[in-house]
């Protein structure tokens, strides 16, 4: 089961603080990540790439749904 993060709304850095948390705790598997800014996106995106985890990206009209795995 993913974790879910509803990162829509908050300012940078937030979404990314958010995330890294997540993934710390759970150390892999799959979280969803939702944010409503590019700038949002591309940092949690370069976050998560940087840690080792692989992130799929789904644009969904003006919001992004980042979903990042690691095993």
């Amino acid at each position: 089961m993913p974790e879910h993060i509803d990162a829509r709304g908050l300012s940078c850095p937030q979404p990314v603080v958010l995330t890294s948390t997540t993934m710390n705790q759970i150390g892999k598997g799959t979280i969803e990540v939702l944010v409503d800014t590019a700038t949002a996106r591309e940092n949690v995106e370069r976050m998560a790439t940087n840690q080792g985890w692989q992130v799929e990206v789904i644009a969904k009209e003006d919001e992004f749904l980042l979903i990042l795995t690691k095993s």
